[in-house]
């Protein structure tokens, strides 16, 4: 099967795509400068091999990033989709599954640094609407710094279809909510878990919030109204992973 390819740009983005032996890397524009750092950053390993390289000049790859007014940093690849993971298969034999879960957030910008915060304190895999997941945008893969790579992302075509299934698979559905009667440090996030969040104008949906099992909040200064979500959920994941390593 022919797969669609599409264009990345950012020093991480590029290097995490070119270790990821999953990922079909079709071509890369490079800097010379931007080359020599990536041989500095793997000296053990030729990531460029049987990939095409083209060298340009800073000037000749800014044609890539002035649409989303990027920073480029001398890397830019056309790369393919990775094989999309199955949920239902993924959650078979194991325990202890933490999920995050976005209703409604749409912004490539917080899902990238929302993916990066995920991967960094081992959260197992994002629940996303299909149509609601920038597969190919630029901005959310410069945000995610590589770390897009290293995380099961299931777009799923109806979340609360899919919250319905999970939870008659024992796992708990925890809505984040300002409204919440209990601050998330108060749970002891056992078994299998999700972490629900809605978009930050509008928060969760009605009707999914109905397939939450509980609402919790994070406490902050009553002054402010909300934090931004990739840094709500970068504090709620560094809680959890806190919490497992006392555990472990």
């Amino acid at each position: 099967m022919n797969k669609s390819s599409f264009f990345i740009v950012g020093q991480h983005a590029v290097i995490e795509a070119l270790k990821n032996p999953k990922r079909k890397v079709l071509r890369v524009f490079l800097t010379e400068e931007s080359k020599k750092n990536l041989h500095r950053q793997s000296p053990n390993k030729n990531l460029l091999n049987e990939v095409k390289v083209y060298f340009k000049t800073k000037k000749e790859l800014d044609k890539y990033t002035t649409k989303e007014n990027l920073l480029h940093q001398g890397y830019v690849a056309e790369i393919e989709h990775l094989e999309k993971p199955i949920l239902k298969e993924f959650i078979k034999e194991k325990n202890n599954i933490t999920f995050v879960c976005l209703d409604g957030v749409t912004d490539p910008r917080n899902i990238g640094a929302l993916i990066r915060s995920a991967v960094s304190f081992n959260i197992d895999g994002l629940i996303i609407k299909e149509r609601h997941f920038p597969s190919e945008s630029k901005l959310m893969y410069k945000a995610a710094s590589g770390s897009i790579e290293y995380l099961n992302i299931f777009e799923v075509s109806n979340i609360n279809s899919t919250l319905k299934n999970l939870k008659e698979k024992n796992f708990w559905v925890y809505g984040f909510d300002s409204r919440g009667r209990k601050s998330f440090t108060e749970v002891d996030w056992k078994g299998n878990n999700i972490l629900l969040f809605g978009s930050e104008g509008s928060g969760l949906h009605l009707h999914t919030s109905k397939y939450a099992d509980f609402f919790v909040k994070i406490d902050i200064n009553k002054k402010i109204d909300s934090l931004n979500i990739s840094n709500s959920a970068a504090i709620t994941f560094h809680h959890l992973s806190y919490l497992k390593k006392r555990v472990d």
